[in-house]
């Protein structure tokens, strides 16, 4: 493996010119380079007469270069043309915006392209994807790799590159299967893998190549999050819950409500879990507004009645406040003692908090950040509760975790992930789903409308507050931005209470506020004293206000589905009818297909598939996390089977085998750009 890990500047046909444009796409080493995939191929056996070309169809195409030209338009554009010859006729080829062109490709070449036939001019031309000059020097194959390319790189010199490691450094490539394990799942070795991925004989050895390396990523992936040490194994001195009094059936029976079946299954693993000697580790996925809620307070019940302590961190204060709010009410008239610490609790409110903590007269314990503080000790913890989990860091849930002798951990989210992207990212987590939203709450209805009918958009909403009813207008930033064309929140409150909605009251809340205003913001707006309330994605997560039954979100265009979803979830809490309307100068497809997605669906799940097929595993949640950004060939959309395998294959893997030097080495060089955050 070491030898892998050689700087590509002495390696044949590089030098320090060629390394530095390798560096630039991110290839530093041997190991970087086999990973370094194609882009294309050409098939050299399937090649087009130009006679027979067809329309808006890709195409490959070897030809003799006749006649060149290029030129500028008035806006700037250069256009470099080729006129094509093979012994069926005549074609011109268009580059764009490939000035240098000029000086590469000259009459009388033989020239590989491909592309497409574009018939909207006078004459058939061929728009060009891709091109190779051909000459003596190249190498013999049949399908040839298309590969990325920065400056003085080009398709010839990277294959020689690339085929002269594959002779000389392939076989020092570690081979992480057992021939059982391959001849079980149909899965070919390392080293065909790579040569074949790069040099395909056929399209058969090319899926095969790409099988094999794709899964070969989603295992190293899940051996990366060092989460297969303890999964599964019994504990010692773990959190056995066994129940001494019976408040979790008298609390149960007090509900005011019927469970949803979902509810009830949910309740029923977390409860098994609890009981068993085995450290629960599950993720509680469920839309807004499905009830996770009260699946958290039952089971902070079961470890209270069980003798032990319960802690829940939420990531705002807002929400660790709701929660604070909603969870006293549940527990109303037990003896259960119940407090709340964060970063703007009393200094002397909170020495009483941690001292009674520390001596077990807390039973639970709900918070932010504050709760992972060193001064802050508990005398028996049981349970662990985190939610919307993906804005903690893995290091930050740790750390709740340690302040008891191996707790039982429920992490929560309402952010919808999709099932391949959940196994992918949380392998080490079970997984429990509320799918369906408790009887009655009618869907929100959204509306996505240009900018120019903004004024259409706040009368709307000007005719609900009318009747009773209250209203969000949510903005991304707080502060004019030269970089980003977005009305600031400040500007908007101002614009609002001043001209739009001066006959109303309007508030304002932003994430630098300090805690004691948001709380008295929130508050006001909840009593209805408040009846617009103007904020940015501060509301995003949690907030519970059932009068209020219209949010409208200014520069929709700019945020995510699943954001743009989290926040159509602060309307439809109540019995009102309720509407989220989309406001957007969308010009991008992209764009346009988030905020018609919102119009179509209100199934968070179903966006979620949506948003990861658009933005791609890495972005999904907003930030780069765990990794996933590092996948060069595994799809976690269509590779739902490899992704099943790679978990179930780690989690046999011998400990001595995942914890040896040489699988250290191969699990950091393969996703060195985000170790460090999966580890944080």
């Amino acid at each position: 493996m070491e030898n892998l890990l050689k700087e590509l500047q002495y390696i044949k046909g590089v030098g320090p010119k060629r390394n530095q444009d390798l560096q630039k796409l991110d290839v530093h080493n041997i190991f970087d380079l086999l990973w370094f995939l194609p882009r294309a191929y050409f098939n050299r056996a399937n090649l087009s007469a130009i006679r027979d070309l067809p329309l808006d169809t890709s195409v490959n195409l070897q030809a003799r270069v006749l006649s060149t030209a290029h030129n500028r338009t008035n806006r700037g554009f250069h256009i470099f043309k080729a006129r094509l010859e093979d012994n069926t006729g005549v074609i011109t080829a268009v580059w764009f915006n490939q000035p240098f062109l000029a000086n590469v490709i000259k009459s009388g070449q033989e020239i590989l392209v491909t592309g497409k036939v574009d018939s909207r001019y006078r004459d058939l031309q061929l728009h060009v994807s891709a091109y190779e000059i051909l000459d003596d020097d190249t190498i013999e194959f049949n399908i040839v790799p298309v590969y990325p390319l920065s400056g003085s790189l080009n398709q010839k010199n990277l294959r020689k590159m690339m085929h002269f490691v594959l002779q000389n450094y392939l076989a020092d490539y570690p081979e992480i299967l057992s021939p059982d394990i391959r001849n079980k799942y149909g899965l070919i070795d390392i080293h065909t893998a790579l040569q074949h991925i790069h040099f395909p004989e056929s399209a058969e050895t090319y899926l095969q190549a790409r099988k094999r390396l794709a899964f070969e990523e989603l295992l190293l992936f899940q051996l990366s999050l060092d989460k297969y040490h303890t999964q599964g194994q019994p504990a010692e001195n773990c959190a056995i819950h066994r129940e001494k009094t019976d408040l979790y059936r008298q609390l149960r029976l007090k509900l005011p409500f019927v469970l949803t079946d979902d509810q009830d299954k949910v309740l029923q693993e977390i409860s098994a879990d609890m009981e068993s000697d085995r450290v629960m580790n599950r993720l509680l996925q469920g839309d807004v507004g499905a009830g996770k809620t009260v699946v958290a307070a039952l089971a902070m019940a079961k470890a209270v009645a069980s003798g032990y302590q319960a802690a829940l961190m939420a990531p705002t204060e807002i929400l660790a406040q709701q929660h604070f709010e909603a969870i006293q009410k549940f527990f109303a008239g037990s003896e259960v003692v119940i407090a709340c610490l964060t970063g703007g609790t009393p200094l002397a409110e909170r020495r009483l908090i941690l001292q009674a903590t520390l001596s077990g007269e807390i039973n639970i314990l709900l918070g932010t950040h504050a709760l992972i503080q060193e001064q802050v000790e508990f005398n028996n913890l049981g349970l662990v509760i985190i939610d919307e989990q993906h804005r903690f860091g893995v290091r930050q849930r740790a750390m709740l975790s340690q302040k008891g002798e191996n707790p039982d951990v429920l992490v929560m989210t309402a952010t919808p992930i999709p099932r391949t992207l959940a196994l992918t990212a949380y392998g080490d987590l079970d997984l429990s789903v509320i799918h369906k939203l408790p009887p009655g709450r009618k869907a929100v209805k959204t509306r996505y409308l240009s900018r120019s009918s903004r004024n259409q958009a706040y009368d709307f909403a000007r005719q609900l507050i009318k009747l009773g009813q209250q209203a969000y207008v949510v903005c991304p930033l707080v502060e004019e931005s030269e970089k980003q064309d977005l009305q600031a929140a400040i500007t908007l409150y101002e614009e609002l209470r001043n001209s739009i909605y001066a006959e109303f009251s309007v508030g304002l809340i932003y994430g630098r506020m300090k805690t004691g205003e948001k709380e008295m913001i929130m508050q006001r707006f909840k009593s209805g004293e408040i009846q617009v309330l103007v904020s940015t994605t501060v509301i995003e997560v949690g907030v519970d206000v059932p009068n209020a039954s219209v949010i409208i979100i200014e520069h929709a265009e700019r945020f995510g589905l699943s954001q743009l979803h989290q926040l159509r979830g602060r309307v439809g809490r109540g019995s009102h009818q309720s509407y989220c309307i989309l406001l957007a100068d969308a010009r991008t497809e992209e764009a346009k297909r988030r905020l018609k997605a919102m119009e179509k669906s209100n199934d968070g799940f179903e966006l979620a598939n949506e948003d990861l097929a658009i933005r791609g595993p890495g972005d999904f949640w907003g930030v780069r996390q765990h990794g996933l950004q590092d996948l060069k060939i595994a799809s976690l959309i269509r590779d739902i089977d490899l992704i099943r395998l790679s978990i179930e294959i780690a989690g046999h893997l011998k400990p001595e085998y995942i914890q040896s030097p040489i699988m250290d080495l191969y699990i950091k060089n393969k996703f060195k750009q985000s170790n460090e955050i999966a580890r944080n």
